[in-house]
């Protein structure tokens, strides 16, 4: 197996509902290498973000495998597993979801800091990835002090704090208006070709998805591709 590979295996994921079982995902395969970005399109409701929360193991599917590195993280008991999301997955969504009451540094620092790393070996390393994002004169700054494209390059940053196998984006530039997601989307491919970040992205910018390595797309709860 591919170093960082991720393998999706049969993965299927339902709901019940008061009209009955509500299926979202139908019998998907994917496997995501290394070093690789690759986008997911698709009409509203056909999976994509159900997708995405089972990959990042956010919600269990009803059956099927996702295998990070060999492991089947959904074989983990519940604590286990947070703490296997928290080491190895980084997260960017639509909403930002920054917490308002801390400052630009302090929500970067998150998850190090639920990690139980030390507060000042992790404020370093989340100062020189804010400067990097562009975002030096901002580290004391609260999401309300911020611009759309500022909040969301925290969330970037945060994303990337712990150095995660893969980051899942789900419309990561769909709040934001044109010329700052381009500005977004420069800075996540520059991350994936100078550092080697695993991007797997859910979006309807199809600009966007023909910058990454590869293009799903989904339909109805499957991969047509």
């Amino acid at each position: 197996m591919k170093k960082n590979m991720v393998l999706i295996t049969d993965l299927s994921k339902s709901f019940k509902t008061d009209a009955g079982v509500l299926d979202v995902l139908k019998g998907i395969n994917m496997e995501i290498g290394d070093r690789e970005m690759i986008s997911i399109m698709g009409a509203s409701g056909a999976g994509k973000s159900t997708l995405l929360h089972v990959m990042g193991t956010l919600d269990r599917p009803t059956s099927g495998i996702v295998s990070f590195n060999g492991q089947d993280v959904f074989s983990l008991d519940d604590k286990k597993l947070a703490a296997f999301r928290n080491k190895t997955i980084g997260f960017i969504f639509q909403f930002h979801n920054l917490l308002q009451e801390f400052n630009t540094l302090e929500n970067t620092m998150m998850p190090a800091l639920i990690s139980g790393i030390n507060r000042e070996e992790i404020a370093e390393k989340a100062a020189a990835l804010l400067t990097e994002l562009g975002l030096k004169e901002r580290l004391t700054h609260r999401p309300a002090e911020l611009s759309g494209g500022e909040q969301q390059r925290v969330a970037v940053a945060r994303a990337l704090i712990l150095d995660p196998l893969v980051v899942l984006a789900d419309e990561p530039t769909g709040n934001l208006d044109t010329k700052t997601g381009e500005h977004l989307i420069e800075i996540m491919l520059k991350m994936n070709q100078n550092k080697g970040t695993t991007f797997i992205i859910v979006t309807h910018n199809e600009s966007f998805a023909k910058k990454t390595q590869k293009i799903y797309h989904m339909e109805d709860g499957r991969l047509l591709n």
